[in-house]
């Protein structure tokens, strides 16, 4: 029996003898007062040890390992998230967690409403946004999982594989609307630029890198999701599309290499360095970051005891977790690796 048991039956047993007395006093007026007053003391003790015990139930059915919890998830991370959550469900037969994906947005604003107490963004909490949670008494903690690229893909008819950052920014600003303006020899008209959606964080990324304060030229349409993405640009040969490289680099992924022979992985400079070099985001450059659009992979809490959200935290950052970003192609954040320079 539980220290909440017994403290409960101990009042019951208190509480029966107090009535018990009570209905015994010679004073009927004093009687009839000293028992309801009693009777409202005791049904409020228990009230606070049936919450007491509930509270502990609840405790106890939930540990690093076991429960069942659900997730938010920015859904450029749904191939790496899954992988994750599968992998660690099997290890631990106990837990069930039910990933939930979502735009950038929407994910930040249910963490804030308190609908999940973990999500996975690649962006942090703003100073308000953490100050309003410690108002509130709930203490957010962000955990760096992995390093992520966007990745701009292109039609396989579009012979434009390298192209220089600035040439990107100007596409991104406006300034730039058509393949000639990029390749004077180029057969392809306006540029037409797709991402998975207006609230999510992959647009986010190049809006804050690129300062755009005002909407996106007219010349750029969200789509539904970074799949989506991949299968427009396969389609049209004029389009170039923002995905998560999370969803084109696990080589042992059959969704992912059917996305990788559908478009072109484009070729970056660096921003401030022109010596003729052009980098894709693959691990190596990711990790050294010559790729020039490289972001990092939150995973964030607000549990106030260590459940089963923290036991998946400190799994995905610990060996086997992090095991599973180095194969998806991605970067792990909280496991050194080793690059290795193959000469022809």
């Amino acid at each position: 029996m539980n220290n909440a048991s017994v403290i409960q039956n101990f009042i019951i047993i208190v509480s029966r003898k107090i009535c018990y007395t009570t209905n015994n006093i010679v004073d009927k007026s004093v009687s009839h007062k000293t028992l309801l007053i009693t009777r409202y003391l005791v049904t409020g003790l228990m009230l606070v040890i049936a919450s007491c015990t509930g509270g502990t139930k609840s405790g106890l059915d939930e540990t690093p390992t076991r429960g069942n919890i659900k997730i938010v998830a920015d859904e450029s991370f749904q191939p790496l998230i899954d992988t994750e959550v599968f992998t660690f469900t099997h290890l631990y037969e106990n837990a069930k967690i039910k990933p939930i994906y979502k735009p950038e947005y929407e994910v930040i604003s249910d963490f804030m409403d308190d609908s999940v107490k973990v999500i996975v963004s690649s962006r942090k909490l703003t100073d308000d946004q953490i100050r309003y949670l410690r108002d509130t008494l709930v203490i957010a903690r962000t955990t760096t999982f992995a390093w992520d690229a966007l990745a701009l893909v292109s039609n396989k008819e579009n012979k434009d594989t390298l192209i220089a950052y600035n040439s990107i920014k100007d596409i991104f600003t406006g300034k730039t609307k058509n393949w000639k303006d990029i390749d004077g020899k180029s057969r392809l008209g306006g540029i037409r630029v797709v991402f998975d959606n207006t609230k999510s964080g992959n647009i986010r990324y190049f809006k804050e890198l690129f300062e755009i304060k005002d909407t996106l030229p007219e010349n750029f349409f969200a789509v539904k999701s970074n799949a989506e993405v991949i299968n427009f640009v396969s389609r049209n040969p004029d389009a170039i599309g923002v995905v998560s490289v999370n969803w084109i680099s696990d080589k042992d992924d059959s969704l992912s290499m059917s996305f990788i022979k559908k478009v072109n992985i484009v070729a970056v400079s660096q921003q401030f360095i022109n010596d003729g070099s052009y980098y894709r985001p693959y691990q190596g450059s990711i990790y050294d970051k010559s790729y020039p659009f490289v972001r990092e992979i939150y995973l964030i809490s607000r549990e106030t005891f260590a459940g089963l959200g923290s036991g998946f935290i400190n799994w995905a950052c610990a060996e086997q977790g992090q095991r599973i970003v180095l194969k998806s192609g991605l970067v792990p954040a909280t496991m050194p690796i080793r690059l290795v320079q193959i000469k022809h």
